[in-house]
Order: structure tokens, then sequence, then C-alpha cells
């Protein structure tokens, strides 16, 4: 795979657990316990592998809403792209393979109601069945708002990998000439991406006032904003598509600002709410389903792992949903532990995003809206952008333009703050840093204070 996927890959799996575990159970006589995993995503498959660790004859049954192998829904776009083949998307193996290798049922359709009072899950098909542990691990769905006068059925999204397959469908047969894309997100820029590469004409739009406004500091954005124009990308920040009309084979959309644009395409990438529609009234809900460190819901015997719920934000404190592949892994691998008789406490995670579109990296680390002293490094002769702020002396947020080889570090040392109040870069590390082109007296800014 080229750099781009390497990029996306590294992201997923370079991260530390957040979690405590206690000593492993003691063995020894006793009932055999069954699981209902309910979504099988990143968090439901971490789960069961941490369960299958732990507990080797328990039975697991697996609610799927899709008959598709487990895949990462950031590698669809490399397969819209043709970056990846479809085989490409499931790092883990065809379903039968992963039922195999971990032992497991795959139920015979998707979970449609959870009893959690009696532990039974309720399949589309009507079957109910009893289990001794439930996690719900049913992920995200995308936002996907009306716009008068543009057909529902040919407004295109990208969270699933369906969705990934009729994008790639019509771009391989009907390509169109004109395209908007709703959402200045991580995702949306792939798609930019993929669209400016096939010639096509495209609007990126968001009601946001800039590019990646919850991960990038404005003057980050106002960078990426530049390079975007130079390419020939038509920006709308602070508007959003409003209403359409037909207007030949394409449609004339009026955004919220009144100009009109034509196109023949409208993707939206808005972002996602956490799908909680099998769990009852008796799980607290918030944004997400409210869970402890142990990832157990406000109902005994039930977990929650994963997009469709929440987890402490390190930062802030917080309890809040942290759309992240990372945060999916480490809850899931930690309710599986709790569920199989383990001990085990996730502490939580901190906002950070990874991306590489059109010849850039970006990486974002912390929580932006907090303001401070600002720190920059740039080093143009290595291509590199570091933007830092430090709130009250404490490093709040980094920014890195076009180097994803030293966000590892960078990443490592923000979390080694936030759980411990204190710490240095190690020498070995700050040596790599400097190879990278940050400079010494940058780096001592970024600890200062902190020895």
């Amino acid at each position: 795979m080229g750099k781009e996927a390497s990029v996306a890959l590294g992201s997923f799996v370079s991260f530390p657990p957040f979690f405590s575990c206690g000593n492993k159970k003691k063995w020894g006589r006793r009932r055999m316990s069954n699981y209902g995993i309910v979504g099988f995503g990143c968090a439901g498959f971490q789960c069961v592998k941490a369960i299958r660790e732990l507990d080797s004859t328990g039975e697991i049954c697996v609610y799927s809403d899709t008959p598709a192998p487990l895949y990462n829904p950031m590698l669809t776009t490399y397969y819209v792209a043709g970056k990846l083949d479809l085989e490409g998307v499931f790092p883990f193996g065809s379903v039968d393979e992963v039922a195999q290798n971990y032992r497991l049922t795959m139920a015979s359709s998707a979970a449609v109601k959870l009893d959690s009072a009696r532990r039974e899950i309720t399949g589309a098909d009507g079957t109910t069945r009893a289990y001794d542990k439930i996690l719900i691990s049913s992920g995200a769905k995308a936002i996907v708002p009306q716009v008068p006068g543009f057909p529902a059925e040919h407004i295109y999204t990208m969270r699933t990998l369906e969705d990934a397959k009729r994008l790639k469908a019509v771009l391989a047969t009907a390509p169109p000439k004109r395209a908007i894309v709703v959402g200045a997100s991580m995702v949306g820029i792939k798609l930019v991406e993929i669209f400016h590469n096939l010639g096509i004409e495209t609007v990126l739009a968001d009601l946001a006032p800039r590019i990646f406004s919850a991960a990038a500091y404005q003057e980050t954005s106002e960078i990426i904003e530049q390079r975007l124009s130079q390419r020939g990308i038509g920006l709308r920040m602070g508007r959003s598509v409003a209403s359409a009309r037909q207007v030949g084979e394409g449609y004339l959309c009026t955004l919220s600002d009144g100009e009109e644009l034509e196109t023949d395409m409208l993707v939206m990438c808005i972002g996602t709410f956490a799908n909680v529609a099998t769990a009852d009234e008796s799980i607290h809900i918030n944004r997400g389903i409210v869970v402890n460190d142990r990832l157990e819901t406000s109902a005994e015997g039930i977990y929650a792992a994963g997009d469709c719920c929440e987890g402490n934000n390190l930062q802030s404190g917080q309890s809040q949903v942290i759309g992240l592949w990372a945060n999916a892994f480490h809850q899931g691998r930690c309710a599986g532990i709790n569920m199989a008789g383990g001990s085990a406490a996730y502490t939580g995670n901190v906002l950070h995003n990874i991306t590489h579109f059109m010849d850039m990296d970006f990486i974002g680390l912390g929580d932006v809206r907090l303001q401070g002293e600002v720190l920059v490094c740039e080093n143009q002769k290595r291509g590199l952008y570091v933007r830092a702020v430090r709130d009250n002396g404490v490093l709040a947020g980094v920014n890195i333009l076009d180097n994803y080889r030293i966000s590892g570090i960078l990443k490592n040392y923000f979390l080694g703050l936030l759980q411990q109040s204190k710490g240095a870069i190690p020498a070995f590390q700050q040596g790599l840093l400097l190879r990278e082109g940050l400079s010494q007296e940058f780096i001592w800014q970024l600890e200062e204070g902190r020895r």
C-alpha cells in the first residue's frame, strides 16, 4: 500500500491502552457463560478477542446489521479511490474465518430490541435469546439531512461499506462533472480529493467557519484552505445547501447565503450520531450510552463500547462520544475483559485526528477551543508546520502539517502530561524530532515547566 494507506492504518494501531488490568480470573469449575454482542465493528471484535483470552469455552453470539465481514470504515474512501481492493477493506478475514478463529456464532439477523432486565436480545427474525452478559457496540450512523428539491435517493454519504459501493459504482458508470461535498471533515476532504483526481469540479461547503474547525486552529485552517484553493477546490465555509431544484440532468443548489451553484452530485459528510436504537429505557443515554470505567451501563450485566457510547475525555474530564477507532479498540477490549470475569478500568482518551489528503498530512491533538500561549515551529526546508497552545502553562493542543512521523511522539507526550501531570520527552525521541525539523528551542518550549 502507498503512503496514505500506511498513515491511515498507523493512526489506528499505535495508541497505548488507556486502561489498567487487574489479576486475571481464577479458573475453576463453573457453568459455561454465554455472551451476546450487538454490532460487530472494531469495539465488538476487540471485545470478542478479550473474552476469548479469559474464557475459551463460553458461547459468543454476534448480531450484525451487515452480511459483510468486519471492516474499518476509514478504509472505505481508499476503496472508492481505487487504492485498496475490496478484500483490503477486510483486514481480519471473512465472516467464516473470524467465526472459526474465535469460536463464535453469527446470529441469523440483526438485533432490533434489548430487554436489559432479562438480558435478552430479540433479532429481526423474531427470535429472542437470554445472555449472561451483553455488549452494545452498534456504532454510529451518518447524519443525512433532507434538502428540499434534492431527491433523497440522489444524496450520497460515506459511512458504511454499502455507501462506498454505491458511490464507487456511480463514479465508474456515470461520473458527474460537478459535485458539492457538504462537511469539511476528515471524510469530506477525502471525497474532495477523490473527485478532484477524477477531474470533477468540486465545491466543499460547511456551516462551520473554517475547515476542520473541531481539530484545527484558525491559522492552520487558513493554510489548508489556501492550498486547496490553489488546487482549484471551491470553498464555501460558513454556508450549507438550503434547497435545490432540478435543471436539466443536474441541480441548481441554493446555499444558505443565497448563492446558487450547479451540481450533478451532492454528498453529505456532516457527522454522525450514536446508534442506540436497541437500548431500552433502563439504560442511561445522553448523546451516547453512558458507561462507567468498566464500560458497564446503568443496567447490570449490559456493557457498551465504541461510537454508540460515551467515554471520559482525559483533557476536559467530561463524558462524551469520542468517535475514534483507537477509542473503540480499547473500550471494546476493556469491556470484554470485565464481561469474562477479569478486571479492567478504562481511564479515557483525548480528541485526536490524523488524515492524509492531496499531498498534505494533518494531525490535530487536543481541544483547539482552549486559548493561551501560542508556540509555532515552521521549517519550510523540511515541509513542516507545528502549532501548539499552552493554557496556563499546560499543553492544550497541537496541530501538525505535513509530517505524520512526529505525531506519535507528540501525542504520547501530550497524553503523558494529562495522566501524570509532568514529564519530559525522552532524549532519543527528541533526537527524532530534531531530525524531522523541529528546533531544540521549540522542544524546550513544549516542555517548559513540566520537568
